[in-house]
């Protein structure tokens, strides 16, 4: 595996792990509905939650949430109709972004946004 896959897996793992920590429920990771992914599907008090990760090594260049485009907005809210059917899901449905900072020997820094963007 590629040293970016490797960094984008444990941006995922880290992301995931700092769910569990904040109460979420995590119901599918890695979703696909055909060439669209969703990085996670959790849910957390009645509140379905779409969170994209972006890791990165370093913030130096640009920050990882700053990279989240109206282009790949509008392809996370496309899937997410996708979840919606299949969870045949009533309720309100937010989109969050985790940023993950830092190299993969753990020394890293999280910031999650909530509500981050609305499709």
């Amino acid at each position: 595996m590629a040293l970016h896959q490797q960094l984008g897996k444990a941006g995922e793992e880290i992301a995931q792990a700092h769910l569990l920590s904040k109460d979420y429920t995590i119901i599918a990771t890695n979703y696909r509905i055909g060439r669209l992914e969703l990085d996670i599907v959790a849910t957390k008090d009645d509140m379905l939650v779409i969170v994209e990760v972006r890791t990165r090594s370093t913030a130096w260049y640009q920050q990882p949430e700053a990279t989240v485009d109206r282009r790949k907005m509008q392809h996370i809210a496309s899937a997410a109709l996708g979840v919606v059917r299949w969870l045949r899901w009533q309720g309100e449905t937010r989109f969050d972004i985790i940023a993950v900072v830092g190299p993969v020997d753990g020394n890293y820094q999280v910031d999650h946004f909530e509500d981050a963007f609305r499709p």
